[in-house]
């Protein structure tokens, strides 16, 4: 990739914000550039249906939807989702044992569980 193209990406990345792929339309890339984009701003390589973002694993990381709904999802090296966020606001965050049971949980309304 030469230097030119490689500080144009990295414009992209730096200026993006959610929802993702409406504003990547903005930019006219091709759509395997779309995939580049996204797998530096995720720090992951992906992989990209629509208006869906997926890891390695086939983890549904990002979705959006037409009308400016969208959700980012974060999952552990066991498939454990251990984050959502939501354009509304809303989050949770989830922490699992070694057996995959859910330990912890906590969310943006206030409610905490604490299995530990």
């Amino acid at each position: 990739m030469n230097k030119k193209y490689q500080r144009y990406i990295n414009y992209i990345i730096n200026d993006i914000e959610s929802p993702y792929i409406k504003y990547l339309e903005q930019y006219g890339l091709k759509d395997n550039e779309y995939e580049l984009v996204l797998s530096k701003l995720f720090n992951q390589p992906v992989t990209t249906d629509g208006n869906h973002v997926y890891d390695q694993n086939g983890n549904t990381i990002y979705s959006e939807y037409s009308y400016g709904y969208w959700e980012k999802r974060e999952f552990d090296s066991n498939g454990n989702k251990i984050y959502s966020e939501y354009s509304n606001g809303y989050w949770s965050k989830s922490e699992y044992d070694d057996n995959g049971n859910e330990i912890y949980y906590e969310n943006s309304d206030g409610e905490i569980r604490d299995n530990r």
